[in-house]
């Protein structure tokens, strides 16, 4: 690779790259667990994890070993046929769950799509053609297609993109009278994310998630559970779910369950995914052996009770020094979150808080209007939490001006 100045890789990208994304002052060129480097050679803490997605670390040799072996035998094959990563992938998630059966896909958006597909479709043949409305909630973020994305509350601020997805409703997030005046006997399915994270980072409460098992219970409704951000255990347990103790009867997953490569899933209990019939769905990649070799690899690592007590106490620890650095400043306004993944609201203009923090070192985002979202690798221990907290805590007390 040849080397060229950060202001002129910067400049090449702007002029070759879809203006989709904000490009930041800096070409990262390799990890290494919770650390990044630029091609300039600077280091910084990597808080942002591809946003909840290097799960076990950048450069983890486990992952590596297992590429290296999976590459030299098979890579790609038609779904028709199955592969021996495939089949452990599938069996090591769903017995480590409450659903049956699974479905593989490439992202989180396919995920999600493929989980509305089949709600609609036990809906249509069990409770009537008409019964295809979902509710959906505000702050909600599920992906960039098109069924995603109609769930997706700012849809509706981009009008250029319309007509979306018919039948979509959003309800008040932790509102259950606001659900409530949704369901009708149309109502297919609720969709929800136990912690909402590009909605700055808002955890259901234990009440409303049980509140909408008891709704979907009562009027025989799907509920799905979008764990694409929150799953994979970001929030100390291995499936978000589990973190409330209400099972879903279908679930999306993604992100954390790669550690940095392309694969998600959708899962479902068999009252719902014996409906799905040859031809119904499919992909021409999704659960390649490369990909389900990888993500049992991550999901193995994931499951194991130290490595998700690790994420519970450095979550905590986080949590209680970002706690006390708001009691020493005014500056802090808010914290919230759950495990690894935090929101902080401060009192200072979002886009330069983040800027601060890159050039002291540290990658965080944006979730929501004014949050800084702390994602980073679940192997995160103390002593990268205490590098956390020096650093926010450095531009914090600085004041962004």
């Amino acid at each position: 690779m040849t080397f060229d100045t950060t202001e002129n890789y910067v400049a090449r990208a702007t002029d070759k790259i879809m203006p989709l994304y904000s490009i930041k002052n800096a070409i990262l060129e390799r990890g290494q667990n919770c650390h990044v480097w630029d091609t300039e050679g600077r280091q910084y803490l990597d808080c942002i994890a591809g946003i909840a997605v290097m799960s076990v670390g950048h450069c983890n040799e486990r992952i590596i070993n297992a590429i290296k072996d999976q590459i030299e035998k098979l890579t790609m094959c038609s779904g028709s046929y199955q592969t021996v990563p495939k089949i452990e992938c599938a069996e090591l998630l769903i017995n480590a769950s409450c659903m049956d059966q699974i479905f593989f896909t490439n992202s989180g958006a396919e995920a999600v799509e493929g989980s509305l597909k089949l709600a609609r479709k036990w809906a249509h043949l069990n409770k009537g053609e008409n019964c295809k409305e979902i509710i959906a909630f505000k702050n909600s973020f599920h992906g960039r297609t098109y069924g995603a994305v109609t769930c997706t509350y700012k849809s509706v601020k981009q009008p250029e993109f319309a007509p979306y997805l018919p039948g979509v409703h959003h309800a008040e997030f932790n509102n259950l009278e606001s659900v409530k005046s949704f369901i009708n006997d149309r109502t297919c399915a609720i969709i929800v994310e136990p912690v909402q994270g590009e909605g700055g980072i808002l955890p259901a409460t234990p009440e409303f998630m049980k509140g909408l098992r008891s709704l979907c219970d009562e009027h025989n409704i799907i509920l799905i559970s979008d764990e694409i951000q929150a799953g994979m255990g970001r929030l100390g347990t291995l499936f978000a779910y589990e973190t409330y103790g209400v099972e879903p009867d279908i679930m999306a997953i993604a992100k954390g369950m790669g550690g940095g490569f392309p694969v998600g899933a959708f899962m479902a209990k068999k009252k719902y995914s014996e409906v799905f019939k040859y031809g119904d769905h499919g992909s021409t990649y999704a659960g390649n052996p490369l990909m389900t070799r990888i993500a049992y690899e991550v999901i193995d690592q994931i499951r194991r009770p130290d490595f998700l007590k690790n994420v519970v106490e450095t979550g905590n620890y986080l949590m209680e020094g970002l706690q006390k650095l708001k009691t020493e400043t005014n500056s802090i306004e808010d914290i919230r979150g759950k495990g690894l993944m935090i929101g902080i609201d401060t009192v200072y203009d979002i886009n330069k808080v983040l800027k601060a923090l890159q050039d002291n070192g540290l990658l965080a985002t944006q979730a929501g209007a004014k949050s800084v979202r702390l994602t980073p690798p679940l192997t995160m221990g103390k002593a990268e939490a205490d590098e956390a907290l020096e650093k926010i805590g450095h531009v914090i007390r600085k004041g962004v001006m």
